[in-house]
C-alpha cells in the first residue's frame, strides 16, 4: 500500500513540473502567434 502513495506522489510531482513548464512557455510568448508563420509563405512575393 505504501507503493501506491509513493507512487502517486512521483506522477504529482512530474504533472506540475510539466504545468510549470507549460506556464512558463505561455508567459515567455512561445504561443503569441501561431497563424501568420504557416501564412508567411504565401505571401513573401506579393508586392
Amino acid at each position: 500500500m505504501t507503493i501506491i502513495f509513493l507512487l502517486i506522489g512521483i506522477s504529482l510531482l512530474v504533472a506540475l513540473m510539466f504545468l510549470a513548464g507549460f506556464m512558463w512557455a505561455v508567459r515567455s510568448g512561445q504561443y503569441d502567434d501561431d497563424y501568420t508563420p504557416s501564412v508567411r509563405m504565401l505571401f513573401d512575393d506579393e508586392e
